[in-house]
């Protein structure tokens, strides 16, 4: 009996030993598998911040999520995408921005100047790329334009202002006094405006400023140039994009003409513009985001500017204010509508 306990005792002993070996066998794999590169790659979290809801930021957002496939980078597969909108709202922008520092986020996009202001008060450690910003440079942003330093770098939306106000002189070469039309919180906004003023200056243009200081406000500040001018430029302003339906509701009828700064504001009522796609702003961005992912240095990476603006005309526009385009305008430029969803009520 002895014997026989000794027997079994001694192959339950072999089994486990021969376990042990299949187990450390499978660790020894998994550690060589995990060290040739076989093993499954963690995803990249990233965190979009938006300031707001209107055609031209969410191009923006579409054209980097695009941008990152195009690279290889697909959202739920290499990179997980987390998007956040703040609606207008600065304290919103402060909460999403701290959010994505405590769940750590690997890279951040903020679109527009606010939203990049906020996230980068609150991280110099994680990555940030802006698009959408007119001068992160005057915006605070980054160092220069040319080498940002610290942790942030992007694209800027800034419109070929100067000829945009030469389109204004073209179309309407009797005009004597334009409008500017901004809203004052938005530093972005500023710049143009002074781009604008300087332009218009130097076609003996009379220039007036009015400012907005939120939506609330943009029927009564509209309402009020009725009848003081020959015509209004807005440049690329988030308050004043969000409320393009309602302030062509009132200068259309008016026969007041309105250059604008983006497609967006275009078929919201505006006259004519030449911008600039904010789809392929997105995508610039984005492939600067899958550059950092592959450990370039966004301390060193120049701002981005987005390529070939475009004429366009808003024919619904033209039509409501019963004006002549200049044939060789009418002839190259891209027509557009007024978009259905946009018109106000």
């Amino acid at each position: 009996m002895k014997k026989f306990f000794a027997l079994v005792t001694a192959a339950m002993l072999s089994v486990t030993m021969l376990a042990g070996c299949g187990a450390n066998a499978d660790k020894a794999e998994g550690e060589q598998a995990a060290a040739s590169g076989e093993a499954m790659e963690t995803p990249v979290d990233i965190g979009i911040i938006q300031l707001t809801e209107h055609p031209a930021l969410d191009a923006a957002r579409e054209g980097f999520v695009q941008g990152l496939a195009d690279a290889g980078y697909t959202d739920g597969d290499k990179v997980n995408i987390e998007v956040q909108n703040a609606q207008g709202d600065q304290s919103n922008l402060q909460t999403i921005s701290q959010k994505f520092v405590s769940d750590r986020k690997d890279l951040i996009l903020a679109i527009a100047t606010p939203a990049a202001q906020a996230i980068a008060a609150e991280t110099k450690d994680i990555p940030i790329l802006v698009t959408a910003v007119t001068d992160p440079a005057a915006a605070g942003l980054c160092s220069s334009n040319d080498v940002p330093g610290g942790n942030l770098s992007g694209t800027s939306d800034l419109t070929p202002v100067k000829e945009q106000i030469d389109l204004l002189t073209k179309i309407l070469p009797d005009a004597k006094k334009v409008t500017v039309m901004y809203c004052s919180g938005e530093e972005n906004s500023a710049i143009q405006a002074d781009m604008a003023e300087e332009a218009a200056k130097s076609k003996g243009l009379e220039i007036e400023r009015k400012t907005v200081t939120s939506t609330n406000d943009v029927a009564q500040v509209t309402e009020s140039v009725v009848g003081t001018c020959d015509a209004i430029y807005i440049p690329t302003d988030n308050v004043l994009a969000s409320s393009m339906p309602l302030v062509s509701s009132i200068t259309n009828p008016a026969g007041i003409p309105v250059i604008v700064g983006e497609q967006g504001m275009l078929e919201g009522g505006g006259l004519a513009s030449i911008t600039i796609s904010y789809s392929d702003l997105g995508k610039t961005t984005g492939e600067m985001a899958a550059k950092i992912i592959e450990g370039a240095d966004v301390s060193t990476m120049p701002i981005g500017y987005a390529p070939n603006p475009q004429l366009m005309l808003n024919t619904d526009t033209v039509s409501e204010l019963g004006i002549t385009i200049p044939a060789d305008i009418e002839a190259s430029a891209v027509k557009v509508t007024t978009t259905a969803s946009d018109s106000a009520q």
